[in-house]
C-alpha cells in the first residue's frame, strides 16, 4: 500500500486499481446501488462529506460499515437522537487525579476522532447537536474550551437522514446543509434485487469486505485528483451553472426564476470541479470535461437549491430544476 513519503508517485493506473477495489468490496455486502456506491467514493477521493437520504431499511448504514473495512481505517458511529448533547460528539474536559493527589482537566476525545464517521440519522438530533459537526465537516478540527485539535486523516463524514416526512425528525439548516459535499437519494430495491438480499442475508453466514486501501492511500489518491488541469472555459461552464439557479440571474431559465428561492453557495462550483476531477480519473481520463460537471450537478447541487411553497405544492423537486439548468445553459468554448 502507498505510504505517507511516496503520496505524489501515485499513477493513474494505480489510482484507477485502488478504485475499483473499493468498489468491487462494497459491492460484495451492497446489492445494486452501483451509482450510489461510485458518488461516495467520488466524494472520498474529493475530500467531501455525504448525505444519504432514504426511508429505513435502505442498507445507507450498512453501506458506510463495508466503505470503512474495505479501507481499513478508524470508524465511529454515532446514533443520532433527540437527547444527544454536543459533548457527545465532540468530546469534552474531565476533571482527573494524578498519582499525587493532583487534580487536573484532560480532554476526553469523542467518537468524531475517527478517520470515518457515521452520523446515522442525523435528523433526528436538534439543532444544537446537529451543528456540533460543523467545524469538523469544514476545518477537520475540533476546539474545546478554547482549544483546537486537528482530526486525523483522511477525515469523512457519512450522515444518513431519514425524509423530513417522517416523525421525530429536525430538518438540517441550510449552513450544515451546504458542508455535504454530495447529497445521495438511496432508491428502493427491485424486485431482483430484494430476492438477493434476502439470499445474501438470510443464510449461514453474511457477505464481508476485506482491506484493500489504507488511509494512506486515500490521501495519495486525493492528491492526484487535486492535480487534474481544468480547461478555462470548463471552470467557466462551472461557474455559469451556478449562477443561474439564482433567480435574480439574467440567464436564469424560467422554472428556476419560477420556483428557487434561493440558488447554490460557491461551495457548489467547488463541488462541482472537484467531484467531476474525480470522475474524470475513474473513466480513465486524465482531464476534466463538461460532461463530468454534467455527471456531477445533481448530487452536488440538490441540497443546494432552496425551493419555494409553489414549487413544493406543485411536486417539484431540485432534481427537475437541475436538469432544467443543465438543458439551458451552454458551453462556451
Amino acid at each position: 500500500m502507498t505510504t505517507i513519503n511516496d503520496l505524489r508517485a501515485i499513477t493513474l493506473e494505480k489510482f484507477l486499481t485502488l478504485a475499483r477495489s473499493i468498489e468491487e468490496e462494497v459491492s460484495k455486502v451492497i446489492v445494486g446501488q452501483r451509482e450510489l456506491i461510485r458518488h461516495t467514493l467520488i466524494a472520498l477521493l474529493s475530500g467531501g462529506n455525504v448525505l444519504l437520504e432514504g426511508v429505513p431499511g435502505l442498507g445507507k448504514t450498512m453501506l458506510v460499515r463495508t466503505l470503512a473495512q474495505a479501507l481499513d481505517c478508524t470508524f465511529s458511529r454515532v446514533q443520532f437522537t433527540p437527547d444527544l448533547m454536543p459533548a457527545d460528539i465532540v468530546g469534552t474536559m474531565i476533571l482527573v487525579e494524578d498519582e499525587s493527589g493532583n487534580r487536573m482537566f484532560r480532554f476526553e476525545a469523542g467518537p468524531v476522532f475517527a478517520n470515518l464517521l457515521l452520523a446515522d440519522e442525523i435528523n433526528r438530533a436538534t439543532p444544537k447537536t446537529q451543528s456540533a459537526l460543523l467545524e469538523a465537516m469544514q476545518e477537520h478540527s475540533v476546539t474545546v474550551s478554547k482549544t483546537t485539535h486537528k482530526l486525523s486523516e483522511p477525515f469523512f463524514v457519512l450522515a444518513t437522514q431519514n425524509p423530513i416526512e417522517m416523525e421525530g425528525t429536525f430538518p438540517l439548516p441550510e449552513a450544515q446543509l451546504d458542508r455535504f459535499f454530495f447529497k445521495l437519494n438511496v432508491a428502493f430495491p427491485s424486485c431482483e434485487e430484494l430476492v438477493e438480499i434476502a439470499n445474501r442475508t438470510t443464510g449461514e453466514g453474511l457477505p464481508q469486505a476485506r482491506p484493500v486501501a489504507s488511509g494512506s492511500d486515500v490521501i495519495a489518491m486525493q492528491a492526484l485528483a487535486r492535480g487534474v488541469p481544468v480547461p478555462e472555459h470548463i471552470t467557466s461552464y462551472a461557474a455559469q451553472l451556478v449562477r443561474v439557479t439564482h433567480p435574480d440571474d439574467d440567464n436564469a431559465p424560467v422554472l428556476v426564476r419560477r420556483y428557487v428561492r434561493y440558488g447554490s453557495s460557491p461551495r457548489g462550483m467547488q463541488t462541482l470541479i472537484l467531484g467531476g476531477k474525480v470522475n474524470a480519473l475513474l473513466d480513465g481520463r486524465a482531464s476534466l470535461a463538461a460532461e463530468d460537471l454534467r455527471e456531477m450537478a445533481a448530487p452536488a447541487l440538490r441540497h443546494r437549491l432552496l425551493l419555494n411553497f409553489e414549487a413544493q405544492a406543485e411536486g417539484l423537486t431540485p432534481d427537475s430544476i437541475i436538469q432544467e439548468v443543465l438543458g439551458k445553459t451552454k458551453i462556451v468554448s
